[in-house]
Order: C-alpha cells, then structure tokens, then sequence
C-alpha cells in the first residue's frame, strides 16, 4: 500500500469516529445522562425504601386488627351465651350486682378496702 493510501484510511477512520462522536452528542450530553440515570436510580430506591416503610405499618395495622378481633370474638361469645340462657332474669341480676351494685334488701356486702 501507497503511503497516500494510508494517510487517506487514517484520514477516513479519524472522520467516521468525529462524526460517530457527534451523533453520541458531546460531553454535556454524556453527563446529562449519567445525572438522568442516577436521578432514575435514586427515585427507584426511595420507591423501594417508602414501599417497606408501609409495609411494615400495614403489618402493625394487620396485628392490630386481629388483636381487635380476638377480643371481639371473646365478646361475642359471652352475648351469645347470654342468649342462649333460658332465664334473662340471671343475666339481668348478674348486671344488677356487678356492674350497677345493687343488693338485695337483706343482703350485707363486705368490701376490702386495703388492697388500695
């Protein structure tokens, strides 16, 4: 090959890698990307991080809510045997002793007072 010819290929490839470097954009573009990407991957991971975040929440609401049931299916039960009773008069008494503390008549009650 002619030395010609060869400063002609070099000639040749110098150009074909200005113009492929021109269609690649410049070092403005490159960096426009690099802080595209890294901007996508740092919205990715927040994303990540807020998702576990509720999550975790959504398990304490979860264990909440089946504490909330526990104790609501314990209440039904005691309604349920209430019903089932066949003398509402027992039900209506246990309220009356219990809860309102009411006696009968003759009936002494004792409170202990010093386990305040």
């Amino acid at each position: 090959m002619s030395k010609s010819y060869k400063a002609y290929l070099k000639q040749r490839e110098k150009e074909r890698r200005a113009e492929l470097n021109k269609q690649k954009g410049g070092p403005l573009t490159k960096l426009m990307v690099r802080v595209a990407a890294v901007s996508f991957l740092l919205v990715c991971l927040f994303s990540i991080a807020s998702t576990q975040i509720e999550l975790v929440e959504k398990k304490q609401q979860l264990e909440a809510l089946k504490e909330q049931k526990a104790e609501l299916q314990i209440q039904y039960n005691e309604y349920a045997g209430i019903l089932a009773e066949e003398d509402e008069r027992v039900y209506m008494e246990r309220i009356a002793i219990d809860l309102l503390g009411y006696a009968y008549p003759n009936e002494r009650r004792f409170y202990d007072t010093t386990r305040n």
